[in-house]
Order: structure tokens, then sequence, then C-alpha cells
């Protein structure tokens, strides 16, 4: 993977996550000189504890979003100059998408649609 990305953009839905986290450390290592590398979640928290660790005045490509993979309009503004996209984004734990079913449908199927939905409009 080593340059693999050198002078591209990728968007990382749920990057904020474990995986998201482990996936911006290993693409920024391999690919130092990255054009972008868009952060999307919906947790503001975790945005700003990942700024701590991965700042933008050290990695001069990152890029915070704030946004929901539910919401349409919002993917389609992460979208924007975009060449790959990691989607990590999803409602993982069973007891909580148990508890909590249509939250669980509207991320992990809603949300995946609009995500297919916008790269299959940029290809």
């Amino acid at each position: 993977m080593k340059g693999q990305f050198s002078d591209k953009s990728i968007l990382i839905t749920g990057g904020t996550g474990s995986l998201g986290k482990a996936l911006v450390r290993n693409i920024l290592d391999n690919s130092p000189d990255i054009k972008r590398l868009v952060i999307f979640s919906r947790d503001e928290q975790k945005q700003y504890q990942m700024n701590l660790t991965f700042p933008e005045s050290k990695y001069p490509g990152i890029r915070y979003f704030i946004g929901d993979i539910r919401d349409y309009e919002r993917l389609k503004t992460a979208f924007k100059g975009i060449d790959y996209v990691i989607h990590a984004a999803a409602m993982k734990q069973v007891p909580a998408s148990e508890y909590n079913p249509m939250e669980c449908i509207k991320t992990n199927i809603y949300g995946a649609e609009n995500l297919l939905m916008h790269a299959l409009s940029a290809m």
C-alpha cells in the first residue's frame, strides 16, 4: 500500500470509529503526500480527539467533516473531489441495533444506499 494514495483524495465514512482510525493511520503512514483525507463522522467529540492525534498542522491534507451518511446532501458535499471512498460507517453493536432497529436500518441500509448513489453518480 506504500504510496498507493499519493496525490489522491479519500473519504472515510465512520472515520472516527476503530476501523476508521486504523485506516487513517495506515494511509497517513504509507501515503504521507496524500492530497486530501476526509474523516466523515457524526461524532464531534471523537473528531476532536482524533484531531489531537492527527492534527491538520502535521497532516495538511486531513479534513474533519461532521456528518451522517443518512444525510444525503451532507454526504454529497463530502464527495466533492474524492477519488476513493472507504465505507466504515455502520451500527455494529447487535444489542444497540436490536433495541433501536429503525436507527440501524436508517444507518446500515439507507445510509449505505446514499453512499452508493453518490458513488454511482460520480462514475
